[in-house]
């Protein structure tokens, strides 16, 4: 790094940091404006508003909006650098255009790791304080799911459940079969089970049931009021928190895609769009730098104005391709991993036009 690669680098963190500061005011100011009357309702503790929610609410804000103020950041410093003629002085002194771009490539990496170190770990970690304020004093994040829930708890073990009743942990029209070859061997019917939380997490109490033991054409029935287990079923499998993947981090969630493939379960391809954008989202930072640095390194007429528009122009366009990318895998037949990544490989393909573009 010589002199010049330290005056572009602190100017393009410089630039970022002081952006992004002034809008996270700005935001904040906003959204206390919005849910004051929440606040006052639930009667909730200003220190709990200051440091469970805002101050938890900073390290989400600048992830969700890192690549837009990155690009936002080069687009602003690099057209007043070349406004200013600094950039031609740059390579009047024999530097040449990709070569210039070495900071830029350093700020954006240092940019890019932060963004995954919160996205994946830090994040998940602060959203778990901060949904547990919304939960408590803003709007409930738990919602029970549809009727007729199906779900597959282990191989060849099916759990069916005509409905489940969160606030008092109760299922009712309760079923649960056992395959081996696709030669059912075991099912139980009960009126409901209820979830007994004195004796662990997957403890059920299973009341008024039926049990069905099949060999072959011999056949076993056993009747009970109600019988004490536990099973590898828990509450949350039987009910929804809303985006409830904000609280887990990469590992974890990896670990829950697998548990959801496992039982079936069809909103799992919100978390793997997840999982996918939280490794597409560092990367984009470093293709929208060099977008931003490409557009705005030549003195044109309009100077940052002009710049400005073209840059934020082409960064919500990158957001509506995301938006539009994401609807098609949630709703449609379109690969996670293609949703999360067709918009960074169509922006590479801009990104490198405009790099060969820009020396001439």
């Amino acid at each position: 790094m010589k002199l010049i690669d330290w005056y572009i680098f602190k100017k393009f963190i410089g630039t970022f940091f002081y952006a992004i500061s002034l809008l996270i005011v700005i935001v904040i100011i906003f959204d206390i404006s919005e849910n004051i009357d929440d606040f006052l309702q639930n009667n909730a503790p200003v220190s709990e508003i200051i440091i469970d929610y805002y101050i938890n609410f900073i390290p989400y804000f600048i992830n969700l909006f890192v690549y837009l103020f990155t690009f936002i950041s080069v687009i602003f410093f690099t057209s007043k650098m070349a406004g200013n003629s600094e950039i031609i002085a740059i390579l009047s002194s024999g530097i040449s255009f990709f070569r210039m771009l070495r900071p830029y490539l350093f700020a954006s990496l240092l940019l890019g790791i932060l963004s995954f170190y919160l996205g994946n770990f830090l994040i998940p970690k602060t959203n778990e304080i901060r949904r547990n304020f919304k939960d408590k004093y803003m709007e409930d994040l738990t919602k029970d799911n549809d009727r007729n829930i199906h779900i597959q708890i282990e191989k060849g073990v099916f759990v069916f459940v005509e409905n489940y009743n969160n606030k008092q942990q109760t299922g009712y029209r309760f079923t649960i079969e056992h395959f081996n070859d696709e030669q059912m061997t075991y099912k139980l019917l009960a009126d409901r089970i209820e979830l007994d939380t004195s004796r662990g997490p997957n403890a059920w109490k299973i009341i008024n049931y039926t049990e069905r033991y099949i060999d072959g054409l011999n056949e076993h029935i056993k009747k009970g009021k109600t019988l004490d287990t536990t099973l590898k079923l828990q509450a949350t499998d039987l009910y929804k928190i809303k985006e409830d993947f904000e609280v887990m981090n990469f590992w974890e969630l990896r670990s829950h895609i697998s548990q959801e493939r496992l039982k079936g379960t069809i909103g799992v391809v919100n978390y793997e769009v997840e999982m996918q954008k939280r490794l597409a989202s560092p990367a984009a930072i470093l293709i929208l730098t060099f977008i931003g640095a490409a557009l705005s390194s030549r003195k044109v007429r309009g100077g940052i104005g002009m710049h400005l528009g073209i840059g934020i122009g082409i960064t919500f366009s990158y957001i509506l391709f995301m938006q539009f990318s994401t609807v098609f895998a949630t709703i449609g037949n379109l690969p996670p991993i293609l949703a999360a990544w067709i918009p960074n490989i169509f922006y590479t393909i801009l990104g490198v036009y405009l790099m060969i573009k820009a020396p001439k």
